[in-house]
């Protein structure tokens, strides 16, 4: 199956998922197109230096005009025979234009735990709003902002003292592990998508009261009073 990737930024995500592809992690899935919406976006580098086929189709050519940015950009996947889209810190939302080219089959990964602090600058409004876990989840895109059905998150913990540079990069480990496992689900076409709720054939749900709690719970009195 062949995907494109977006990019906004200097293309870490797109480089583990190169990365994961080149050591037969993701399955069938083949990188064919790396499309940047800003000529400042290191990503496109990152696409070129592997041998991907690397353009831009800057954003602010479009001005307010929505419709023809997302046109614009089925025509440059319209030959490269592109069966899904994965948004890798592309920093624009897509709407019905592109959406129905692709009906799900367009993901994102977003540096929070979704649903919590979706949009923009989401490790300061993690820190300020004192949570003990952050994290990153791989989504469904829909026209809303970070709102589709969720495929897989990852958890880290926050500590004291952490500014959200020090965050950014914390989650950034987990994005670049969950990324490529959603695609290599969608690769293998393992995933069911009923309503908001997506599965996974061949994945065990995670176990109840399991140790991925930050601060640790006294596992035996959540156990006696919550059965």
């Amino acid at each position: 199956m062949n995907f494109a990737v977006f990019c906004s930024g200097r293309g870490t995500n797109l480089a583990a998922l190169l990365d994961a592809h080149e050591a037969g992690r993701i399955g069938g899935a083949v990188p064919v197109a790396v499309v940047c919406d800003s000529h400042h976006a290191g990503a496109i580098n990152v696409g070129r230096e592997r041998g991907i086929y690397s353009t831009f189709v800057p954003r602010t050519a479009y001005h307010a005009n929505r419709d023809g940015f997302e046109r614009r950009l089925l025509e440059v996947l319209a030959p490269l025979d592109v069966d899904f889209v994965i948004l890798a810190g592309f920093m624009r939302i897509l709407g019905n234009v592109f959406l129905s080219a692709f009906p799900n089959r367009v993901i994102n990964v977003h540096p929070a735990l979704l649903p919590a602090f979706p949009g923009h600058d989401v490790w300061r409004k993690a820190i300020d709003y004192g949570v003990k876990l952050a994290g990153a989840t791989v989504h469904f895109v829909d026209e809303g902002v970070d709102s589709g059905p969720i495929i897989i998150q990852g958890t880290v913990p926050v500590f004291d003292g952490d500014d959200a540079d020090e965050l950014a990069d914390r989650i950034l480990t987990v994005e670049h592990k969950i990324l490529p496992q959603a695609v290599k689900w969608l690769a293998e076409e393992r995933i069911t998508l009923s309503g908001r709720h997506v599965s996974v054939k061949g994945v065990d749900q995670p176990t109840r009261y399991n140790n991925c709690i930050w601060p640790p719970f006294d596992f035996d009195y959540l156990n006696e009073h919550h059965d």
